[in-house]
């Protein structure tokens, strides 16, 4: 980037892609305290935000620049690149928060996933823990629709998911006695977290939870989806009709 260019990108396509792919407004002032040029915005990015965002950024830019063909030939760059990223991915706060991401194409649903995982890229998941309990909520209503079961609006969130690991116990979808302990236990957590989100969150005039227990409920709640939507493509793929011989799409 020694003469202020990054890659391939334009003005415009710069803007696009940070928009797009990293959640970032990269023309922000924030960015421009050494100069406005593409390639000093970049390192003033790298800078600012914290090294989980960063990792993404550049997990996006190595796939632009291998899908353009910039550095496909040099695959010892690539590998130093991944290096950087894997170091700091490692740094993340909570490891599966990208788990924490809209279910259905729904513009609500996307907004309240976004805001609860921007609050973690932030540092700051006591700020969060309310937008995280409306993502969950409507995750969790999403899985029990997905199955067929009827819920009320003035069910709590423990009340539905207990709902819903019922029906994947009665589904035989669980494949060990753990599996089913464990979401059984969150059964219970999560009627705690309903008194989190009313009594320690910015959801009302509250004191807000400390970080340390804020981070706890993030991780706890972001390992449980993570491993949901995992289950859920494996039931989804299980009931998937197989495709007769005819009906195979073959390559000429």
């Amino acid at each position: 980037m020694d003469s202020g260019y990054v890659l391939n990108f334009s003005d415009r396509t710069y803007t696009d892609f940070f928009d797009e792919f990293v959640g970032r407004n990269i023309d922000d002032e924030r960015y421009r305290f050494n100069g406005g040029s593409k390639a000093k915005r970049m390192r003033a990015f790298w800078q600012v935000e914290p090294n989980g965002v960063v990792a993404k950024c550049l997990v996006e830019l190595l796939e632009h620049a291998r899908s353009a063909g910039i550095v496909t030939r040099d695959e010892a760059l690539v590998g130093e690149c991944r290096a950087i990223i894997t170091r700091l991915s490692l740094d993340k706060p909570v490891a599966d928060i990208e788990a924490i991401s809209a279910a259905e194409d729904e513009r609500d649903f996307d907004l309240v996933a976004k805001e609860a995982r921007e609050s973690i890229e932030r540092n700051q998941p006591e700020a969060g823990l309310d937008r995280l309990h409306t993502f969950l909520v409507k995750f969790v209503r999403y899985l029990c629709e997905q199955h067929g079961l009827q819920v009320t609006r003035d069910m709590p969130l423990n009340g539905i998911f207990g709902a819903y690991v019922k029906r994947l116990k009665d589904e035989g979808s669980l494949g060990s006695d753990m599996a089913e302990r464990i979401l059984k236990s969150s059964i219970s957590n999560l009627e705690y977290f309903n008194h989190v989100r009313n009594n320690h969150t910015l959801a009302h005039d509250n004191p807000v939870l400390g970080y340390d227990e804020a981070l706890l409920i993030f991780s706890h709640v972001a390992s449980t989806v993570r491993f949901i939507k995992a289950l859920e493509e494996r039931i989804r793929l299980t009931k998937a009709p197989e495709k007769e011989p005819w009906e195979i799409d073959i390559p000429f």
